[in-house]
């Protein structure tokens, strides 16, 4: 039995995609090797970086065999030992695609026993030449950001600081601060706020945001602790010499930041850095989708592509088929943005509910909804929501379901209230950002009698192995027994 250790280098032939930005090899007589910065196919030698009973970790560091879809990656930091948040920028858009593609359909047969063909669809702005983009014509307007398709989306980047004060990027699976300067992945609004220009002394990170639509800039800032008088700086693990934030000491409160461009500057503050604290401007920016502005607080949830919110609401609105009259649920409903579209799909005849935890996405919410007096927002966790029955606050009967959860999934209760026959759901639309979660959802879904009926991926998160997808489900439907009227 081969046995590897960290730092040996050894020759591997890449077989195929896994999920999380990694290919696999085996070598005879040895233990599965996850290899990052390598594609399906490829020769290659790999320096291992972990070893655990099970399986090992590696970098490809020398490309011996290069597979036809590998290209020079934009980014001269997209390298082993190099900024971790970009997974394929050595891989042209389209097998970037076909890789999340298969990544999808793998975690469908294996957490969920359904094998069927899985095609990711880039966003409007990631088409390349002639190419078809997500929701054809009707997708609303191409983002313009400036770079080349698959670079220049992310309208949301997070920053953190070392402790010589460079706001920069982790490395992959690590705390090292990477100081790339400017990332190009990153909205060029982003970019033009300097983050990375400038020194943050005393600050653990630094988030830009940036609302498309609007063009609105906001910067989020979370102080780090100072050492008390006397005590020596600690030596840091990102470099050598270098020195950490005592995190013993009071909070630094740097003066106010120099970030001319941004509209909003804020601060974290509270237990666990929860709270904003709005240090210029508003703690919103305006957000714009589904042809309307929607108010989104600065720490609350929205798509980090400029054309995702737009795309996913139109496939949410393909996949429930609303009709006037209809009651639905908007599970995890964020800033309201599926709730609106859904209510006013409805009509006044009929009854939209959105569930969401975050104090400041359901006054978002609210307002945003305030046109709509038929949809309204309960705030509470979404488990403890349904798990109310015919007790004060319970949900009606709802005809249709959306719902957006974190990446960890949906809750139990929810697959829960989906099994029950009584709550009146009979589609289901659910929006992922992880194929596990995503998979292993829709195989409990199945085991309480739901058909998957459609699945859409969408290339929202270009050079990452992230991955957007709806699926849409369908209830089971009464057997001719239970269909009978009672006497």
């Amino acid at each position: 039995m081969v046995e590897y250790r960290a730092g040996q280098v050894v020759e591997l032939t890449t077989r195929d995609v896994a999920h999380g930005g990694w290919c696999v090899a085996r070598a005879e007589d040895g233990p599965v090797v996850f290899v990052r910065h390598t594609l399906p196919g490829e020769t290659v030698l790999a320096r291992i970086t972990e070893v655990t009973s099970h399986l090992a970790r590696a970098d490809a560091v020398d490309i011996l065999t290069p597979s036809p879809d590998r290209v020079d990656p934009p980014c001269p930091h997209a390298h082993p030992g190099g900024c971790g948040g970009c997974d394929w920028q050595h891989a042209t858009l389209p097998a970037q695609r076909s890789l999340k593609a298969a990544v999808v359909r793998q975690q469908l047969k294996r957490l969920a026993g359904v094998d069927r063909e899985v095609t990711v669809e880039p966003l409007p702005g990631d088409e390349e030449p002639g190419g078809e983009r997500a929701g054809g014509e009707d997708a609303g307007p191409v983002p313009v950001t400036g770079t080349g398709a698959g670079l220049g989306w992310r309208t949301r980047v997070q920053f953190a600081v070392r402790a010589d004060g460079v706001a920069g990027l982790r490395a992959h699976r690590s705390h090292d601060v990477i100081d790339v300067g400017q990332c190009l992945i990153a909205h060029p609004g982003i970019t033009d706020l300097g983050i990375t220009g400038r020194r943050w002394p005393g600050t653990v990170s630094v988030e830009g945001l940036v609302a498309a639509g609007s063009g609105e800039r906001a910067a989020v800032i979370t102080p780090g602790r100072a050492r008390p008088k006397g005590r020596r700086p600690q030596a840091s693990r990102s470099r050598p010499g270098a020195t950490s934030p005592d995190p013993s000491g009071p909070l630094d409160t740097p003066g106010p930041p120099d970030l001319t461009g941004a509209d909003s500057v804020l601060r974290r503050a509270g237990p666990s850095n929860r709270g904003l604290t709005p240090l210029r401007g508003h703690s919103y920016l305006s957000q714009r989708a589904a042809g309307r502005d929607w108010r989104v607080s600065v720490g609350a949830f929205w798509q980090v592509h400029p054309a995702a919110a737009d795309v996913l609401t139109g496939a949410i609105l393909a996949a429930l088929a609303p009709e006037p009259g209809d009651v639905a649920l908007d599970l995890y409903c964020g800033a309201g943005l599926f709730a609106g579209s859904l209510a006013r799909a409805v009509g006044p005849g009929g009854t939209v509910i959105g569930v969401e935890a975050d104090s400041a996405a359901v006054r978002d919410a609210r307002h945003n909804l305030r046109e709509w007096p038929w949809a309204r927002v309960h705030k509470g966790d979404v488990a403890e929501v349904l798990s109310r029955g015919d007790q004060p606050g319970a949900l009606p009967a709802a005809r249709l379901v959306v719902a957006d959860p974190p990446r960890a999934g949906l809750a139990r209760e929810v697959i829960d209230y989906l099994g029950q026959a009584g709550n009146g759901a009979a589609r289901f639309a659910y929006v992922s950002c992880d194929p596990a979660t995503l998979a292993r959802d829709i195989g409990l879904l199945s085991a309480r009698g739901w058909t998957l009926d459609g699945l859409r991926a969408f290339d929202a998160f270009p050079m990452t192995h992230h991955v957007e997808c709806v699926a849409t489900l369908s209830a089971p439907r009464p057997s001719a027994t239970e269909a009978l009227p009672t006497p």
